[in-house]
């Protein structure tokens, strides 16, 4: 008799285990709308080695200790690099590069305007050009820097100091502002 009673509630059990199995609704847009009600990021990736390519030729290089993916936001989807970023682009074939070193970034996905802040420093490999500032706005489609931040350039014999800075991504045709410093220049 004590077998019949053990079966039964065994059976009862394996039932309700069953049940409660296939209630469970498997929506991935509810986690994600739950994600992004509590600011929560839907995805971490921790020392991210990314490699962007077209064509077949690498263009650039995305590295990071940790990446937060906030896509999940509706209005403003983004990726967060609360660790720090380095990113390398490639031009020319590979020949010329730039690098760009932040201690925090913000990546948005639909105007592809990324901000770096702390210790922003963008060298381009091939002019020698250095840009070192504490914020910078970069727009990739445009490939173009705008900062209001102090900043110090420093290309060849020059050095420019100055508040305010907007540039094409490889440092070329620079615009600055409020600028101090010493500059070589030559007649012809």
């Amino acid at each position: 008799m004590n077998i019949t009673i053990y079966t039964k509630l065994k059976s009862i059990g394996v039932l309700l285990g069953t049940a409660m199995l296939f209630s469970c609704d498997n929506n991935t847009q509810k986690a994600r709308d739950f994600l992004a009600d509590k600011n929560l990021p839907v995805g971490t990736t921790k020392n991210a080695f990314h490699v962007y390519k077209d064509s077949g030729r690498i263009t650039s290089k995305l590295i990071t200790p940790k990446m937060l993916d906030y896509s999940n936001r509706t209005a403003h989807p983004y990726s967060e690099f609360p660790d720090g970023i380095k990113i390398i682009n490639f031009e020319n074939k590979g020949l010329d590069s730039v690098t760009i070193t932040g201690d925090f970034a913000l990546s948005y996905a639909k105007t592809s305007i990324s901000e770096i802040k702390g210790n922003v420093v963008v060298i381009n490999h091939a002019d020698k050009a250095r840009l070192e500032t504490e914020q910078l706005f970069w727009d990739e489609k445009t490939k173009y820097f705008v900062s209001e931040k102090a900043f110090k350039l420093t290309k060849e014999n020059d050095t420019i100091f100055g508040i305010g800075f907007e540039s094409k991504d490889d440092l070329s045709k620079h615009l600055t502002k409020k600028t101090t410093g010493k500059l070589v220049t030559s007649e012809n």
